[in-house]
This record gives C-alpha cells, structure tokens and sequence, in this order.
C-alpha cells in the first residue's frame, strides 16, 4: 500500500521525469560524440560521468570533488531564486541580471571599501532584491509581464557592472579583469572554517556549501510550513481570489520578487567571494541565471531537488574538462548539460506521461 502511495506521489514522478531528462541529454551526448570519433567515444563519456573519479589519487578526487561542491553553489541557489518565485505565480527570468548585480556590488565592495565578508554579501542580497523590485513593482501596479521586464533589466545590469567595476580601483584595466580578492581584502573573503582541508587543501571551499543547504531547507520551510508562503502561493496561483480572502496581492508580488532577487545575489557573492574567479568584462549576461531556470525544474521545483540537479549538472560541466582535446573539444560536456537543460523543457509532458503509465499498470493489475 505505502509503495502505491509513492509510485503515483507527486515527488516520484518529478524524481522519475528528471532522471529521464538526464538520461535523454547523455544519451544524445554520446551520439554526438560517436558522429564525432566513435573509437575514442565510450572513454570520453565515461571521462564525463566520473568527473573527480578520473583520478585515482584519493587527494586530488577530494579536491575535484570539492571544487564541483563550490561551482554548484550559485547554479543551486540561482534554482532556488526561480522555485521561489515560480511558486508564487511569477516566472523571475531577471534572475540572471539580480546576480549580475550581485557580482558587482559584492566586488565593488570587497576591492574598492575592503568591507569584511558578511557586509558584503549582505550588500549584494540587497542590491539585487532591490533590482527585482523593479520588475515586481512594474507588475504589480502597471502590470507588466515580469519576463519582459526582466529580460530588458538583465542587459541594464550587465552594463552597469561592467561600468562599476572597470576603473583602476577594481579592475586590472589591462587584462580586463577584476584584482584578486585575496591580495587586495583578504578580509571580504568569504571563511573555509577548515572545511577546505577536508578536500585536500582546496583553498576555494568555504562556508558558502553548508549555507547553500541551509538556504534550501529554510525556503522548502518557508514555502511549505508558513503563514507567508501560504500567502505567497495564494496569490500565485490567483490574485483576484487572494485579494477577496483579504491578502495584499500587490504587497506579495513584490516581496516575492524582492526575496527571489536576494537569494541571486547570494549565489553571486558566495561564489565570487571565494575568489575562485574575477569578474571579466562581459558582452553576454552570465548563463548562470538561466542555467538556474532549468535546475528549478529538473529539482521538480523542490528546493532539497534543486540541490541535487544543481550539483549534477555541475558535475557533467566540470567532467568535460577532463576529457582528451586530441579528440574531442571539452565543451562537448556543456552541451551534454545543454540538453539536458532543453529537455527539462518537457518536464511536465514526461511527468502526464510517467502518470499515465503508472495509471495504465494499476488498471492491468
């Protein structure tokens, strides 16, 4: 009976149309790579899934392992940023512009103030929940779509950063590129707590994982077990109705907004402030907001699912980097993760389908 009850629970068919999605992206990934060489494919693809488990040193496992931990980080909570917002009723596709805008405060203030770690991440939750409010405020009193409004605010973002930080203050001017953190405020870096020499001395392991974690079981507690996240669902899924039960429709789409904003600019200070890698200046907005949107829903919108598709496709991104250039080119892995991001685009097509199945068995039986 219990088995039953899981087999037709919302939770087994977003578990099973995410594997799905993943198995269909590898599948096509490996096709492409036997069109490309099929002598040395197998190995590449193989190369790929382990990741960190190419290496047969325990050493250096640990500390792959530990820098797909820290580059999974902003991707998870950049997921969690769309799930919340997307819960509430309101598609955030400005996510990439609100951590954009975390990137450059949370650098601005580290490089050009030498402000220590926790005001600058505060700062950039800020910032960027101030930057979404802009597009909760067009929709909840103009009502604009909050996805044009996001996209046009993406590519303001972009370009005021680059303008922020290209001065001598902040930037190498010469190599394009911000200084490094920890020659210039070693103060603003984010702390290891020793967790770094868990994986091997891995200097860019911080604090900033078990936060991520924290985060994620704080927002699926927010969403599901509070008076707030009741009202903010309510209102996603209709103003007018949450408006007559006596619920601030406006006053909720905005904070909505403002609280999906603040957690992208977390991901951007908690990746960035480890000093893993400088702000460059940019001509495309970073993939990282977008890639977010399809972890959300290969999580199945579940902030603790989130964790996982973030970390795996992170996973499949950084295995490419070990694979053999004679033969094939490393981004091959990103377009393995590419597809699988496509495919999430029929999540819910695969989820009627996996019901039905289940559907069609029981009847059988």
């Amino acid at each position: 009976m219990r088995l039953k009850k899981i087999f037709v629970s919302e939770a087994f068919r977003s578990i099973m149309a995410a594997v799905l999605c993943s198995i269909i992206g590898i599948i096509v990934g490996f096709i492409i790579l036997l069109i490309i060489n099929a002598e040395h494919a197998p190995k590449a693809i193989s190369v790929i899934l382990k990741n960190f488990l190419y290496y047969r040193n325990g050493g250096k496992q640990l500390y792959y392992f530990g820098q797909t931990l820290v580059k999974s980080v902003p991707l998870i909570l950049c997921g969690i940023g769309v799930l919340f917002a997307y819960k509430s009723g309101l598609f955030n596709i400005g996510i990439a512009g609100q951590y954009c805008i975390g990137i450059g405060i949370s650098l601005w203030a580290a490089l050009a103030f030498h402000l220590p770690w926790f005001v600058c991440i505060l700062l950039a939750m800020l910032s960027a929940a101030l930057w979404a409010c802009i597009a909760g405020l067009l929709k909840a009193f103009c009502n604009v779509n909050e996805v044009i409004a996001g996209i046009m605010l993406n590519w303001i973002s972009l370009y005021l950063v680059n303008v922020l930080l290209q001065n001598e203050i902040t930037m190498n001017i010469s190599r394009s590129e911000t200084y490094s953190i920890a020659e210039r405020s070693p103060q603003s870096m984010i702390p290891t707590l020793g967790l770094g020499s868990i994986f091997h001395d891995n200097p860019y392991v911080s604090i900033a994982i078990p936060v991520t974690i924290i985060v994620a079981v704080v927002i699926h507690i927010v969403l599901s077990k509070t008076t707030i996240g009741y009202e903010l669902r309510a209102t996603g899924l209709n103003k007018h109705a949450a408006k007559y039960a006596g619920m601030k429709d406006k006053k909720n789409i905005v904070l909505t907004m403002a609280l999906s904003g603040a957690i992208a600019g977390l991901a951007a200070a908690l990746y960035y402030l480890t000093d893993i890698q400088p702000w460059k200046t940019a001509s495309v907005v970073p993939g990282m907001g977008f890639n977010g949107i399809a972890v959300a829903f290969l999580g199945g919108l579940n902030p603790i699912g989130v964790i996982f598709a973030g970390f795996f496709i992170q996973h499949i991104t950084q295995g490419g980097s070990f694979i053999d250039t004679k033969y094939f080119n490393p981004q091959i892995a990103d377009l393995i993760s590419s597809i699988i991001i496509y495919s999430c685009a029929f999540m819910f097509l695969l989820k009627t389908l996996i019901s039905k199945l289940i559907g069609e068995k029981r009847k059988c039986c």
